[in-house]
């Protein structure tokens, strides 16, 4: 009975050191025990022991569960480390997956051509001001927004450049060059090209250069949009300098040209274009600021004087591009007496119409500034406000008062109401092309050249014969000479009558 009881007081014990009071109780009987030597306490000795064993259980479960909470966090990083690259790599597969189902490629856009880093501000389903169109995938345009003025840089206004193209692969490089340094912001110019019966590697060799300007470190020097066309119009006129310029050919090519640039600018203007500019792509030079330069005169259409360099032999320089000219009575009553269909063209002794060209007036000491109204205008480099051609201007593909293509577009834009404006002291350069008299007489110069270099080296080995096999004596009769007259008075005059001798001997 006394041990069962015993029993339950141990069970007691072992319960009550959870209880808050335990320890001071426990710490008295270790510190009293020899004074207090009762039966009870001595029972309690045993607890103790037991509470000994069980802190070392309860510390082995604090280690466990550290331990455990440490390898829940390594297991989380490791699932991080191993599903970070799956989902990138996910991502980008997923991301190439939907451009390539939206635009047939992975780079994002219609066709292959380098992305401009400058994306135009158009106000669209995403920009809406009101926000009535988020959802509707509309594009709005107030287009009073888009109108040309004198310092168009300044205002924002696109430009859009426009360039036509016949085996032009030999000119790239130089008209490139010449891109590069428009001083007009780049991001605000969109260029347009329109390949047109083609032999060469005009195509190729575009894209390359366009791939290369896009792509520029100083993303100032990237363009806007680019779009690249091509169409056949069935030019057969060679592009060699007398073939272009033959009088038979100017009418029918004049008309395909005005079919290509009607195609070209029906197809590149857009609503936010303010200005057009046209540009040849055989420009040799021309200053950086050409389009500020032309557009602060805010004009409706004007154009620079063209000029080009020619050999030494054809007189250093010569006008080139007369197609920029004022109206005469001359040409009025040449295009009176001139069928229906007939094109008159300047520059040919066929049509003398006598009418003041803007190349004659050049002066290389001029002011830049200087204007002249014009009634015919040269295609080289014109600068126009958008408006023109949306108010329905364009480049007549038939005899308009007699003229078509730019001639025909200068003409109708004058009939409009617009002006049409000429500088004729600013000039830019065109290329030299030789013509047909011009490679005869290179020809017939290089042969002479040829010529004269074999005569020096015949000379030259005759020259040496000489000088071998004859001995200079020139020193030997310089003394002997001397000594003839060194007793002679050089000075006196000897009067010789010379009827005297006559008459001895007669």
């Amino acid at each position: 009975m006394s041990s069962r009881n015993s029993d339950d007081d141990e069970k007691q014990e072992f319960i009550a050191p959870s209880s808050s009071s335990s320890p001071a109780l426990i710490g008295e009987d270790e510190d009293d025990g020899s004074s207090r030597s009762t039966p009870e306490l001595r029972d309690r000795k045993p607890l103790r022991e037991k509470l000994d064993l069980l802190q070392p259980l309860t510390s082995e479960r604090k280690h466990n569960k550290i331990v455990f909470s440490k390898s829940i966090f390594k297991q989380i990083i490791w699932v991080i480390y191993v599903m970070t690259p799956i989902v990138i790599i996910s991502t980008y597969l997923l991301q190439n997956l939907l451009l390539f189902v939206r635009y047939g490629n992975i780079n994002g856009y219609q066709n292959n051509e380098a992305r401009s880093f400058y994306r135009p501000d158009l106000p669209s389903s995403f920009n809406s001001k009101s926000g009535r169109y988020d959802d509707l995938n509309i594009e709005f345009y107030d287009l009073k927004d888009y109108q040309a003025s004198s310092d168009g840089w300044n205002n924002d206004e696109r430009v859009l450049f426009c360039v036509p193209l016949r085996d032009a692969s030999s000119h790239l490089d130089m008209f490139f060059n010449h891109l590069k340094n428009l001083t007009y912001p780049h991001n605000l110019i969109d260029l347009a090209f329109l390949i047109s019966d083609s032999q060469d590697t005009t195509l190729k060799d575009l894209k390359r250069h366009l791939k290369d300007v896009q792509n520029d470190a100083d993303e100032s020097m990237r363009f806007g949009r680019i779009n690249i066309y091509e169409k056949n119009f069935g030019q057969s006129i060679g592009q060699s300098f007398s073939a272009r310029h033959g009088f038979q050919a100017q009418g029918p090519r004049r008309k395909l040209m005005a079919i290509a640039r009607n195609w070209l600018l029906s197809t590149a203007l857009r609503p936010d274009h303010s200005w057009v500019y046209w540009r040849d792509i055989d420009v040799e030079t021309c200053p950086g600021t050409i389009i500020e330069d032309l557009m602060h005169h805010d004009k409706d259409v004007i154009v620079p004087n063209v000029w080009r360099p020619l050999p030494d032999w054809l007189g250093y320089e010569q006008p080139y591009d007369l197609n920029s000219w004022q109206e005469s009575e001359g040409g009025v009553e040449l295009a009176e007496n001139l069928d229906d269909n007939a094109v008159i063209v300047e520059g040919y002794v066929e049509f003398a119409t006598w009418r003041p060209h803007l190349a004659y007036l050049r002066d290389p000491n001029g002011d830049e500034e200087v204007e002249m109204e014009l009634d015919g205008i040269g295609g080289v480099s014109i600068l126009s406000k958008a408006s023109v051609f949306k108010n329905g201007a364009n480049f007549p593909a038939f005899s308009f008062q007699k003229h078509a293509e730019t001639e025909g577009f200068g003409k109708l834009c004058r009939t409009m109401g617009y002006s049409v404006i000429g500088l004729p002291h600013y000039t830019i350069w065109h290329i030299y092309e030789p013509s047909t008299d011009d490679i005869k007489h290179m020809e017939w110069m290089a042969e002479e050249e040829r010529r004269r270099l074999e005569r020096l080296k015949v000379k030259k080995i005759y020259d040496k014969a000489w000088k071998l096999a004859f001995e200079d004596v020139e020193p030997d009769w310089d003394l002997l000479k001397f000594n003839v007259f060194k007793n002679t008075d050089l000075k006196r005059s000897i009067q010789v009558d010379w009827e005297e001798k006559r008459n001895q001997f007669r």
